[in-house]
Order: C-alpha cells, then structure tokens, then sequence
C-alpha cells in the first residue's frame, strides 16, 4: 500500500497538545502513583476531560474523531510519560470502545460508547483464560441462552482495568460443536451485574499503576441485547479488535523508547569521565545512532499501519465488506508493529540503561522503571511469538510478501 509520511497541521497541534498536556499534568505525578501502585483516577479524570478518552471514535458517539493516527499519537505521546497509563488507555479505547464503535448496535452505542467515549466510565477486553491465552481457541467460559438472557460461566484472567471497568466486553463459547469459527460469541457485561466478581489483583514486574484483575462469572445473566456483533461473531469481534490494539501498542513503545533515548543523550552530554563528556566516546555514540535510527524506523511502521487501520475500520463501521487479501495485510502489518516496536523498545532501553551505568539501575532516574515497564509489551496482545507465526502464515501464502 503506498504512503507517504506526513501529518495534518490538525495531527501536529494535536501532538503538541498531548505533549504539553501529558508533561504538565500527568508526567509530575508518575514517580509517586508508581511506587505506591495507585491507579491514577485523577489523571483519567483529567484526560477525560480534555476529551482524550474517546480520541478514534466518532464526534457523534462522544469522540474526537481523529482515526487510529490520532489514536496512535496520542499513545505514543502518553508513552513517553508512563507505560501504565498507555496501557490503562489502550484498554479503554482500543479494546472496549473501538469494538463497540464498529460492532455495536445503535442501540449499544448510545448506552455504553458515548459515555465512555466521554470518560464517564471505563473500560475493559476480558478474552484471556488460565487454559486459554495464545490459545485463545480453547477457552471455556460458557454463555447459555435462557430465555431473554444468557447465563455466563467461567474465569478470565490478567484483564486490563477489569478490577476498574464499568463495562467489558466478554468473549464466551456460545456453541462447542462449531469451534471458534461461529462458536464464540462477544458480550458486554456491567461490573454491577450479579454474579460477576473480581477474584483477585496481580502483582506485577512493571506496570504498577495499572491494574491487572481475575475475573469470575458465576451463573451471571447478560440480557440478550447486550450481544456485541452476530451471535457466534466473537472470534471476529476479537481478532479486528487486536488488529487495531497491536497498533496502539506499537506507538506507546515508540514513546517509550524515544523518551528513553532523550534521557540517555541529556545523561551523555552531562556526565564527565577522563574529562570529557561521555557523549564524546564513539562506543556510546554508536548505542545512540543505533537506538535513533531503530526508533525512526519503528514509528514510520506505527503510522503506515495506523493509515491503514483508519481505511479498515472504517469499513467495517459502515458494514461495508472489506477484501480479504487487504484484511489479511493489515493482520500482517499490525503484527509486524507490535513485534518490531515492542522489541525496539526493550533493546533501545537496555542500550540507554547502560549508557547510565550503575545509576540506570536504581530508582529516582526512571529508567529502571521503563526497563521494567518495557517487558509486558512483548506478551500481552498476543505474544511476539505469535505475532511471529501470523508473519509467516501470510508471508508464505504471499510467496514472500
């Protein structure tokens, strides 16, 4: 697909003010909601009401209606400031509204998009079982239609914001015999439902200001208006959905790495040994080069992706039935992002890590923090490994590309 890199003056004003905004008023508060494990309730409040929480989505449904590019600047912006609240975000757009927004009924847009488009409630993707992760087609949490309701069983596990979310859509077998072709079915479910329950919160390597929940669904009856897309959809639901996520994933590591790489050459130009900046020394010029240039080709990946992401839900928004071989390519282009990004990032950190020494690898500097941060994105969204495996299926069927 061809693209050319370049933004709007609309995408660089909005850059500018999430940079501006995330420094003044989130980046002060990190440190501190970090080391006490606090979810930050007030930043997102603050987001919320500089309307940041519903960036892809439609002005009529709440939103802002700036597309996955704007989405993805948004993240890679909120990157630089903290992965927590990246991933906290990304959960709540990119994995609750955004299927909402292309699957919903009309009905279920006006009641659970707009307000959290709006940031009157949170929200959360609840997909992932203890026997079923990188397998998702063996999960076993069940839903049984009973007359205008469907029962809902089973346990979800390292959900995303599920111990916080109002809503989160739930993705349960429907019918065994068919498989995850048309036995899988999405649903949305209110926390205050009966019979939904968070069993427990992890405790996590990094990430620490967002949540990571168990859930449980005892007998917990859904109204059957609360099905999200055709009854046994839900493979559908999840894997555009994911498509669309990896992207957003993909831009907060970009943040993430740049902020890194920033930090590094202002720690570079600063620290003196053998009299001379240690920015002077060619082993650390070269970890720098290295780092810059793997972040300028990670970011033209996010955005050519994101553009394409824009075309793709945008048709899927309007019903309108998209090429298999062009679905195929977005599939393929968003794995590549989040595989290629989230790898750069963990690897661009450890090269700034080690410019800072012994002082990298305690805490009051961050980049302990981004190291320990940086981890998660190689797993959750489906694992690079996996990411791998959609790569080479395509590349195979394409007889190289």
């Amino acid at each position: 697909m061809p693209f050319e890199f370049s933004f709007t003056k609309e995408q660089e004003f909005f850059r500018k003010t999430c940079r501006d905004f995330f420094r003044d008023e989130i980046q002060p508060t990190v440190e501190a909601i970090d080391k006490a494990e606090e979810f930050p309730e007030d930043n997102i409040e603050k987001m919320a009401e500089k309307g940041l929480l519903g960036v892809p989505i439609p002005r009529e449904y709440g939103g802002a209606e700036m597309g996955e590019v704007g989405y993805a600047i948004m993240l890679e912006e909120l990157g630089k400031v903290c992965s927590s609240h990246a991933t906290i975000i990304g959960a709540h757009i990119g994995l609750c509204a955004i299927p909402l927004w292309l699957f919903g009924t009309e009905e279920q847009r006006q009641r659970y998009l707009i307000p959290l488009a709006r940031g009157k409630k949170l929200g959360a993707f609840a997909l992932t079982e203890p026997e079923a992760g990188s397998d998702a087609a063996a999960i076993s949490t069940t839903a049984e239609r009973e007359g205008e309701e469907f029962v809902l069983n089973g346990q979800k596990i390292f959900i995303t914001n599920g111990d916080r979310a109002d809503v989160i859509i739930v993705l349960a077998l429907t019918e065994k015999m068919l498989g995850p072709a048309g036995g899988v079915t999405a649903f949305i479910v209110e926390r205050d439902y009966p019979g939904f329950t968070v069993a427990k919160t992890e405790e996590k390597m990094g990430i620490w200001a967002s949540t990571t929940a168990e859930l449980l669904f005892e007998e917990c009856k859904i109204p059957k208006e609360n099905v999200l897309g055709p009854f046994g959809s839900g493979f559908i639901v999840a894997l555009t959905t994911l498509d669309g996520c990896r992207c957003g994933l993909a831009a907060g590591t970009v943040g993430g790495a740049q902020a890194a790489l920033e930090a590094a050459v202002r720690f570079a130009s600063e620290r003196r040994r053998f009299g001379r900046p240690i920015a002077e020394n060619q082993a650390v010029q070269w970890l720098l080069a290295d780092t810059a240039t793997e972040i300028h080709a990670a970011r033209y990946m996010v955005y050519h992706t994101a553009s394409m992401v824009d075309k793709y839900f945008g048709m899927v928004a309007r019903r309108k039935r998209v090429p298999k071989a062009f679905r195929e390519m977005v599939t393929r282009n968003a794995a590549m992002a989040k595989t290629f990004c989230s790898e750069l990032a963990t690897h661009a950190i450890d090269r700034c890590l080690q410019i800072y020494g012994g002082l990298g690898f305690v805490e009051g500097l961050n980049m302990e923090k981004a190291y320990r941060d940086s981890i998660i994105a190689e797993i959750y969204e489906g694992t690079n490994e996996i990411q791998r495996l959609i790569i080479a299926r395509d590349v195979l069927n394409r007889g190289g590309y």
